[in-house]
């Protein structure tokens, strides 16, 4: 009876949430209802167990999500992110739309901004030069979701996506784990994804299709956050929020705030926090912790912060109203990483249940070694949750600790377990209950039915091929 509460409280969680709900009010709800049909302790499973989970979330990540929301809004309101987008339309030219797309994607998120943030700017660009390339609207998604979704927020070394930082107290990792590999898989997915639209968008012009104005009705708004902010650290209710400068950075001006989130974060990591006597940190009152437990969230928000401030000088009188502009940054942080606790959370009382011994024992049980076996749990979980980050924290919560030990064993290298966590919790969330998914499609102005397909090829079996890459270079070659 147990196991079948675990499979029903799943399908609650995922059936209402795909429609909109708030995901605070449904995981605890399925929460309590896995333990009623385990014949565990309702309320102690809630307010210890589920609280407990969530507030270890909230107080780990935090200050990435804070800062980070923060930074996309201050790079959104003083022009940069058009900034940067404009420069690369105009440097590569209508007539590689796509490649000037994907790129503008990159660059954003590898620097910091928020995935919500580059949506809303991307797609009217995109919509501009698709229409004057005469490329089909539908190819929008895929084009955007390749440069945001995919090698930026899960195999570039150094990314400051939150899903790059998850894994790091748990394996005392940095977020330039296993660089080399990184490197590789970025490359299989972008060479993988510009090869595909390369090739759709040769059938549609061989087919005579071109752009269309055509829209179709746009999703509920209500809807459209409820889904949304489980994926990502910022609320799309604040994108509106503040004031937009109509005086555009000078290019340069522009994409240096993105180059401080990657240089800081690079000297954090490899010099500045190595040569720390953090011994300190193993005093009850700090929580009795060793460095690697917190030192990839603080290169990361160090970072960010200096990014920030960065961004405010140089941009300083084009932020006229500053404070609206960090207040909105600041409220857009919050009920995202809420929804984030709220499913880790869930998946805290489930694996306290047990009935989830068994889950746990086929998961571990599955072949080709702890590298395998995490990518298929973690795959499983961002799939169900259509959540990468909520997915990723699940996986690592109930079986973290004995991957790290199985790793152990094996003579893997933690490295190595980080990148196949961030990538695997990166492949199957684009499913189309994503609310990364369904936001993109809404601010594009097509169906699943017209774009989700190239969605898939590039977000979904790219990122698959990459992943089988990386596991198999790194069980013959170990961690680079």
């Amino acid at each position: 009876m147990g196991l079948i509460g675990i499979l029903l409280a799943l399908a609650f969680l995922i059936t209402f949430a795909y429609r909109g709900w708030s995901v605070l009010l449904l995981a605890p709800v399925a929460a309590i209802g896995a333990a009623a049909l385990s014949g565990q302790p309702l309320l102690a499973h809630w307010t210890q167990t589920f609280m407990g989970a969530a507030a270890g979330f909230i107080g780990q990540f935090f200050p990435l999500f804070l800062l980070g929301a923060v930074f996309g809004k201050v790079m959104e309101d003083s022009g940069a992110v058009r900034a940067i987008a404009d420069t690369l339309t105009v440097r590569l030219g209508s007539e590689r739309a796509i490649l000037a797309v994907v790129l503008a994607g990159a660059a954003l998120t590898y620097g910091g901004v928020s995935l919500f943030v580059a949506l809303f700017v991307l797609a009217p660009m995109a919509e501009a030069l698709f229409r004057r390339a005469d490329i089909p609207r539908r190819l929008m998604p895929p084009a955007i979701a390749l440069g945001t979704f995919t090698f930026t927020m899960m195999a570039m070394p150094g990314t400051p996506a939150i899903q790059n930082a998850i894994p790091m107290p748990f394996f005392g990792t940095t977020p330039f784990a296993a660089p080399g590999l990184g490197i590789i898989a970025s490359a299989i997915m972008l060479g993988f994804g510009l090869w595909w639209l390369g090739r759709v968008e040769r059938i549609a012009r061989g087919r005579g299709e071109g752009f269309s104005d055509a829209r179709p009705p746009a999703v509920a708004p209500p809807v459209l956050r409820e889904r949304a902010v489980t994926t990502q650290e910022f609320d799309p209710a604040e994108v509106v929020q503040g004031h937009r400068s109509e005086a555009l950075p000078a290019p340069l001006v522009a994409a240096l705030p993105l180059t401080v989130v990657v240089v800081v974060n690079l000297v954090m990591s490899f010099v500045i926090l190595p040569r720390m006597d953090a011994s300190w940190l193993a005093e009850p009152r700090w929580g009795g912790i060793t460095l690697s437990a917190v030192s990839g969230v603080w290169s990361v928000a160090v970072a960010l912060m200096a990014a920030i401030l960065t961004a405010v000088a140089l941009n300083w009188r084009r932020l006229p109203r500053l404070r609206d502009t960090l207040d909105a940054g600041a409220n857009a942080s919050v009920l995202p990483i809420f929804a984030v606790a709220s499913l880790v959370g869930f998946g805290a009382v489930v694996a306290a249940l047990p009935a989830f011994g068994l889950v746990r024992d086929w998961v571990l049980g599955i072949g080709g070694g702890p590298l395998v076996s995490m990518a298929v749990a973690t795959n499983i979980l961002a799939a169900l949750t259509g959540s990468a980050s909520g997915g990723l924290t699940i996986a690592l919560d109930a079986l973290g600790a004995t991957y790290l030990a199985r790793a152990a064993e094996a003579g893997i290298d933690p490295q190595l377990l980080h990148r196949v966590a961030v990538m695997s919790a990166g492949t199957l969330d684009s499913l189309p209950h994503s609310g990364a998914v369904v936001t993109l499609l809404s601010v594009c102005g097509v169906t699943a039915r017209q774009s989700y397909r190239d969605v898939v090829m590039v977000a979904v079996i790219g990122a698959l091929l990459a992943l089988i890459a990386v596991i198999l270079l790194g069980t013959w070659f170990g961690s680079f």
